[in-house]
This record gives structure tokens, sequence and C-alpha cells, in this order.
């Protein structure tokens, strides 16, 4: 599974980032710089533990990523459900709807559509409600990039 930060499961090379993989310390060193969020969430809310112990470490660094970028807006609550991990300000603004070995996808809910960019690979109505999902993948910490903060920013405010 390549990412930007090499193999970070399964790599048995010692080449570093030329070989396509870290050496085992670099990921233990970058993997504790992004404990502090994952080490709140984790270890606060036992049923988000339980969720997360059957992800893969490349979902679960993404989703260390995705929180970072919501601690950027504001103070929110992670939690999980049985099915997804939920973003509480007042009430949810965002939801992590898949987590894949080597992905996230998280959608924002808004009361219309916004069309006119290049981060949400859908957007679905609700049937029977003015509310639109939009979809975002995440497959690198690349990929919650300005536009996409954008849109998590204005989802956070709505959620007020």
């Amino acid at each position: 599974m390549s990412t930007p930060f090499g193999h970070l499961a399964g790599c048995s090379s010692t080449h570093g980032l030329a070989g396509g993989c870290f050496h085992f310390p670099v990921f233990l060193l970058f993997r504790k710089a992004l404990s502090l969020s994952m080490t709140n969430m984790v270890f606060n809310d036992p049923q988000l533990a339980e969720f997360l112990s059957r992800k893969s470490a490349h979902s679960k660094l993404l989703l260390a990523h995705l929180v970072s970028a919501f601690d950027e807006i504001g103070e929110v609550h992670v939690h999980a459900t049985k099915t997804m991990v939920g973003f509480r300000r007042r009430r949810n603004f965002a939801y992590i709807i898949q987590f894949g070995k080597g992905f996230i996808d998280f959608l924002l809910p808004f009361k219309e559509p916004f069309e006119d960019n290049l981060c949400f690979r859908k957007i679905s109505q609700l049937p029977g409600e003015q509310t639109y999902n939009h979809h975002i993948r995440i497959m690198a910490a690349e990929d919650i990039n300005e536009e996409v903060r954008f849109y998590m920013q204005k989802a956070y405010g709505l959620a007020d």
C-alpha cells in the first residue's frame, strides 16, 4: 500500500523512502507526532477504540490527519457507531462512512449541492429530504487540501 509516507504496514525493505517505505523508527516518530489527537480520540472513547481496532494502520493515520484538520477549525467530539464515525459540535456535521485499507470515505451533509468543485467524488440527495451528502475520499494526508478544508469549515459552522 503506497502512500506519501511509504508503506505503513508490511514493509520489509530497509531502503527508506527511496525503496518505497519508511525505516520502522521513522514511521514510529511520525506516528508519535500524531499521538496527541489519536490518544484523546482512542483512549477517551472505548467504543471508538473498539471500532478502530479492526481498521488498517493506514486508515487510522488518515483518520488522525482528518481529526487534526478538524481540530484546526474548532473543538469537535469524535464518536463511533456500529458502522461509522461521526464528528459532532452541537450536532453531527461530518461522518466517516467507510474505512478501506488505503483510504477513508467521509461525507459532509449540506442543504444544497455544491457541484462546482474538485473535491467531492459524489453528491447525493437524501430521499424525501433537502439534504445533500457530499462524499470525499482521502487516500493521503495531502487530500485534505484547502478546498476540502473550506467545506469542512463550512459544515462545522452549520453545526452551531
